[in-house]
């Protein structure tokens, strides 16, 4: 699968972000870059590109002026100008949308392969999504992140607001699916737009962003005592941009109410970067804090830093942890990355009640909901925590013991299925394995060698048997010659060259190089003494095995030990195949397809064993054999998986019927 993020706001690059350095460079930078790295961590997911603008601002990065930015083998920024090569505020984007949509249509069209799937972050990208699944056919996903319905009716909703709205609601409406992270977005503000989004919406909560103790730097951690008479105080921390819905200037009015909190701890507060050009709305907020801070109960208690980055950040969480608390007092905050950033940390929090974080603080119980606009209220909490070592102790352990609850792998297992359920396409190649699939019914295999000579539709093998002996197969049933032999389970392609010899696909080959350390793993797996297939059955991609379901996740277990790449496929019920982590059936079909200038979406899989299961699950539409093993009972339920009611190549050609790819009745089994 090809998935192509897009988001038009704020400073995309690769890590680490500074956030904070523009008014729109905030969460979710850090929810995009970490869902594509986590996506791209799919087997059954080939390439993700996040698409952003390109610009050139001598105040910013020069990076932002590179078309393209490499975070992985996988994964690539890729930014696309237009005539205006300066950076935008989002308010300053809606004018650019037109002149964005036609160039990023052009970007579509100049794609060997097109994306399966676009997943558009904010209304302005769905928007320019919309126009290139018109053109181009491919689905939309869109997640909001932040929506101005609710920040209205915080009186947080600034003049645009009513555009705002609007284009959030063109969106609900043309948006295939909606992923939204808590179930307050879906089951609350999403609803407020009136628009009928049935099954449509799919809740899935992000993971912990990605931070590192920083060993040796001298951090804002360290130099607290420039601001504080008492640094060695615990600290209330906060971390949000510097705009009214984050509502920081009540923290300060809440600190300042409760003499016994300013006693036992100190204020920090990170809100971006200061020195950068900043909205009038930033500098307003700036502007009062600045003015409280002046206070002479709070002189020497409160920290407002002018600037930070991400080893301040990471420090200052860890001195949160020792007796302090982190603070997230928005007026509405849609679900609250921070939270989680803090629980990973092993900080309690005292968190809004008002939008995603009482779900969050729910599901690890690490904090107190508080209302935000009550200033006693949020002192109370947070003296509550920091005055009560036993509380504390429990709240911190709580934070550790149960972040696990987000967790970017399962958001990525989780967003690959919805965008294979989503839309439909023609297909436009047919993937089958061999035995028990095409083979096992001599009447099946007549029918379908008669449908293939009169199909134009390409057609490829998708075999774990070797090339030679999948050959000799088809000559023994009286199969057709595919386009295209995919063999040993997905680790080797083979393909006509014009003269019409075969010969193996040199990319696909060499991608498959990947993190592949063949004798690395020859080595790890060699004390388990699990009985070897013979030696033909190898090759430079792969090692076999005789063995059950648990010598399989032995395999597993041993590798992810070891911290060495593969894929472990376990099939007809005593065969182990330990791949390269770029291979597989579903790889190599996304290969081939690629190179046809298709998709994933496009193709049909038609399999009956565990070997089959990733090709089963990755392509747009799946035919299981009614012989198929109990291997196959757990794939994905979804629209584009059809369960047949014939067997073996009748099944295929029962299947085929059903997607409208032939004009004859399924043949009996």
């Amino acid at each position: 699968m090809f998935i192509l993020h897009i988001a038009l706001g704020g400073c995309l690059r690769a890590p680490p972000v500074t956030f904070g350095i523009t008014a729109d460079t905030g969460g979710h930078i850090a929810y995009v870059i970490e869902a594509a790295l986590a996506q791209g961590g799919e087997s059954n997911v080939s390439r993700v590109s996040i698409v952003t603008r390109l610009f050139e601002d001598v105040g910013l990065s020069p990076i932002h002026g590179t078309r393209r930015e490499r975070l992985n083998s996988k994964v690539t920024i890729d930014r696309i100008a237009t005539a205006d090569r300066r950076y935008l505020e989002k308010e300053a984007l809606a004018a650019e949308v037109v002149a964005f949509t036609d160039a990023f249509c052009r970007h579509i069209d100049g794609l060997a392969q097109k994306p399966d799937v676009i997943h558009a972050h904010f209304a302005d990208a769905t928007m320019v999504a919309c126009e290139a699944r018109r053109r181009f056919g491919i689905p939309v996903v869109y997640t909001p992140h932040a929506l101005g319905i609710d920040k209205r009716a915080q009186g947080c909703a600034g003049e645009d607001a009513r555009a705002r709205i609007d284009a959030e609601r063109h969106a609900i409406v043309e948006a295939d699916a909606i992923i939204v992270s808590s179930r307050d977005e879906a089951e609350r503000q999403l609803i407020a737009y009136g628009v009928d989004v049935d099954d449509r919406i799919h809740c899935l909560p992000p993971g912990v962003p990605q931070r590192s103790l920083p060993h040796g730097a001298t951090t804002l951690a360290d130099r607290l005592g420039e601001w504080l008479d008492v640094p060695e105080k615990p600290i209330i921390l906060t971390i949000a941009r510097p705009v009214m819905k984050k509502n920081l200037a009540a923290l300060i009015r809440a600190f300042a109410l409760v003499p016994a909190l300013r006693e036992r701890a100190n204020l920090v507060i990170l809100a971006g970067q200061h020195d950068r050009p900043c909205s009038p709305e930033e500098r307003a907020v700036l502007a009062e804090m600045r003015t409280l801070c002046t206070d002479p109960i709070l002189r020497g208690r409160v920290a407002l830093p002018p600037a930070h980055d991400a080893d301040d950040v990471s420090a200052l969480y860890a001195r949160a942890a020792k007796g302090g608390v982190f603070v997230n007092p928005a007026l509405h905050e849609p679900f609250g990355l921070t939270l989680i950033e803090a629980a990973a940390m092993g900080v309690p929090v005292v968190a809004t009640r008002n939008g995603g974080p009482g779900e969050i603080v729910d599901t690890i119980g690490h904090g107190l909901i508080v209302d935000p606009r009550d200033y006693d209220a949020i002192a109370q909490a947070c003296l509550k925590i920091v005055g009560d070592a036993v509380l504390h102790t429990r709240l911190s352990k709580a934070a550790l013991a149960r972040v696990g609850a987000y967790d970017w792998a399962r958001y990525a297992s989780a967003s690959v299925a919805v965008y294979s359920s989503i839309g439909t396409i023609q297909p436009a190649l047919l993937a089958c394995d061999i035995d028990n699939t095409l083979t096992g019914c001599a009447d099946g295999a007549r029918a379908f060698a008669e449908w293939r000579a009169h199909s134009a539709l390409p057609f490829v093998i998708a075999t774990g048997r070797s090339f030679d002996a999948a050959r000799a197969v088809l000559r023994e049933w009286q199969l057709p010659d595919p386009d295209a032999y995919i063999v040993d389970v997905g680790t080797r392609l083979m393909i006509a060259d014009p003269a019409g010899h075969w010969q193996i696909c040199p990319e696909y080959d060499a991608m498959l190089d990947t993190h592949w350390d063949r004798e690395a793993v020859a080595r790890s797996l060699a004390p388990l003494r699990i009985e070897p297939q013979p030696v033909e059955t190898d090759g430079p991609h792969k090692l076999s095995f005789f063995g059950t379901d648990a010598d399989a996740v032995r395999i597993r277990e041993t590798l992810l030990a070891s911290g060495l790449g593969a894929r472990v496929i376990f099939s007809h019920g005593r065969l182990i195949d330990v791949v390269a982590p770029m291979g597989g059936k579903a790889a190599a079909i996304g290969a081939y397809a690629g190179r046809r200038g298709l998709s994933l979406r496009q193709c049909v899989a038609a399999g009956d064993s565990g070997n089959d299961a990733d090709m089963l699950e990755a392509c747009g539409h799946a035919i299981v054999v009614a012989n198929a093993s109990d291997e196959l009972a757990e794939l994905t339920p979804r629209a584009g998986l059809h369960r047949v009611r014939s067997s073996h190549a009748a099944g295929v050609m029962e299947g085929l019927d059903l997607l409208g790819l032939t004009h004859r009745a399924a043949v009996a089994a």
